[in-house]
């Protein structure tokens, strides 16, 4: 490295040094952690949807079906169960009444639409959620639901659950009259 000014070797060393730390700073900040491999287990964990539908569409698009876009109403109920299973610290809570799938369609004024919905815990990020659900049948087969076109994912956070971190994702069919 040259530099133009004349001085000591130490002197030239130290600047060296503080325009490498520059550098790594500016470059620390491109490098931020992307929205799949982030840690929900916290308090204000939250998924990016937007992610979540554009691996999930790819997914599907490669088993010959549409894509899916996130859906605020799906979200919403997708939440509240997620919410449930961290409030109860198991996913049991899902078979509860009002956490089936059909009552929570009905609550957001689609009784009738066909929905699926995949609930589990313990994964930490989407990424590892996501591949775990492809590597399940049952999981894999919600992911592939034939007439999905729309999706409501969310998680919930229990510090003092085993699984710390609750997921729902919901797939459902077009809203009735689109």
């Amino acid at each position: 490295m040259f530099f133009p000014f004349s001085g000591n070797r130490s002197a030239k060393l130290a600047l060296a040094a503080a325009l490498a730390l520059t550098i790594t700073a500016c470059q620390s900040e491109r490098f931020q952690t992307p929205p799949f491999y982030k840690d929900l287990a916290r308090t204000d964990g939250q998924v990016d949807a937007t992610t979540a539908a554009q691996m999930i569409s790819q997914y599907r698009i490669n088993n010959g079906l549409s894509p899916v876009t996130p859906d605020a109403q799906l979200t919403g109920i997708a939440k509240s169960q997620a919410e449930a299973m961290a409030a109860a610290g198991t996913v049991q809570a899902s078979l509860q009444p009002n956490q089936q799938l059909a009552a929570r369609m009905a609550s957001i004024g689609e009784p009738k639409t066909a929905a699926a919905e995949n609930v589990s815990a313990g994964y930490r990020t989407f990424a590892e959620a996501f591949s775990g659900w492809r590597e399940s049948p049952n999981h894999n087969d919600v992911l592939l639901t034939k007439d999905a076109t729309r999706l409501g994912i969310a998680t919930a956070y229990s510090s003092k659950a085993k699984h710390k971190v609750f997921w729902s994702l919901v797939l459902a069919a077009p809203r009735p009259g689109q």
